[in-house]
């Protein structure tokens, strides 16, 4: 039996903040979901499933939040399903809910994802010893800056590369209602003067910890016919992880992640990502991170990535703009910011993405990746609907 076609035809995210004391959990996935809700033009009633995704339970210190947010995304008496991947949670949320909608297991589903990074502390929630296990050291940083350096050694990459992205996306951001960081007098130079926190990786270099939440609408042909505004198709979505150590594991460049891209590109009918994809919402929580999965997702040569960054490629006017919206490095509610690269790429392929629009942008990748570099979700989306 063929697959049925997904579009997104709904999408709504909260402001992203530091701390949103004005409401609780249930009223923040909430308001994204409205917002999503009214974007489709459809109502609670109209929804068949809801699919949550978050990221650990110990980043809020409320253990399965969704079951008590069931009524507050109007699940009561329907399917909800919860799904965890780390920080590409909110990716893999997205494709569970994509796959129901595929396989006719329901025709139109609410998919959100959301962080309230403020009523704990994620950095010292991630810092937790665990026997046999490498150590984080103080948080996420601690962990990624030795591949970093692993990176800049193989690729003999200039030290000021991760400067040059930071102040590209916080420049984005400002382009971005919904931003977390809106650094009005960001410069190069302050950037790069900006404190080392865990050698290479700068102060300004990593993203901020935010409240917030992204909700999308999928629903199938028939409902997309529907819709208000013109939907995004998904052309090709994929999931692939790896253990957190193995030998010969390549933290640079993992190979769940290569092989997600690849698997993503043959559903798409992509043989040449760097000309026949317009836009790219990469999870990026750390500058580096933009030259490194640009060869790992196969937009450039091995050791070409910090070159295509450098050469203004990926800036919003370049020829592959990266992170358009800002990007993680500008708003990171962690359980939410892998949807947020879905949502944003559909709304650049949709034609609202406001002011931080890729011009004529008919298709987008969104991509997250989580844990130790071993989860990794994506999925590519497009204005047209995929070839039967």
């Amino acid at each position: 039996m063929s697959k049925e076609p997904v579009a997104v035809v709904g999408i709504g995210q909260t402001r992203h903040v530091a701390a949103r004391r004005d409401v609780s959990i249930a009223g923040l996935v909430r308001e994204a979901a409205v917002r999503a809700l009214e974007d489709a033009g459809l109502t609670w009633a109209d929804i068949d499933a809801v699919v949550i995704g978050k990221a650990p339970d110990f980043f809020e210190g409320v253990m399965m939040p969704e079951l008590y947010l069931a009524d507050a995304l109007g699940a009561v008496g329907k399917p909800m399903l919860r799904v965890h991947t780390a920080g590409s949670v909110g990716g893999s949320t997205a494709l569970v809910a994509s796959n129901l909608v595929s396989a006719r297991v329901h025709r139109t589903v609410l998919t959100l994802a959301f962080e309230k990074q403020s009523e704990s502390n994620a950095m010292w929630g991630l810092s937790l010893p665990v026997p046999f296990q490498q150590p984080l050291l103080a948080g996420a940083g601690g962990f990624f800056a030795p591949h970093v350096r692993a990176y800049m050694h193989r690729t003999a990459a200039p030290d000021h590369i991760g400067s040059l992205v930071a102040f590209k996306d916080r420049r984005n951001a400002l382009k971005n209602p919904y931003a977390h960081l809106h650094e009005e007098d960001i410069t190069l130079e302050k950037v790069r003067a900006s404190p080392m926190l865990w050698d290479p990786i700068r102060y300004s270099e990593t993203c901020p910890s935010s409240d917030g939440a992204c909700a999308m609408v999928l629903t199938d042909r028939e409902g997309a016919g529907r819709a208000p505004h013109p939907p995004a198709w998904v052309h090709g979505g994929a999931m692939r992880s790896e253990p957190t150590l193995f030998a010969g594991k390549d933290a640079v460049s993992p190979r769940a992640g290569s092989d997600c891209a690849a698997d993503v590109y043959r559903q798409a009918g992509i043989t040449d990502p760097r000309r026949e994809i317009d836009a790219v919402e990469m999870y990026v929580p750390f500058s580096w991170y933009e030259p490194m999965w640009l060869e790992n997702l196969g937009f450039a040569e091995e050791g070409e990535g910090w070159k295509l960054t450098e050469s203004g490629a990926t800036e919003l006017d370049g020829d592959l703009p990266v992170n358009p919206s800002g990007g993680v490095l500008s708003t990171n509610p962690i359980g939410a910011s892998g949807m947020l690269r879905f949502a944003e790429a559909a709304l650049q392929v949709r034609g609202q993405a406001g002011d931080h629009q890729v011009e004529g942008a008919r298709k987008a990748l969104g991509h997250a990746y989580g844990g130790g570099s071993q989860f990794f979700s994506m999925w590519l989306v497009g204005a047209e609907p995929p070839a039967s």
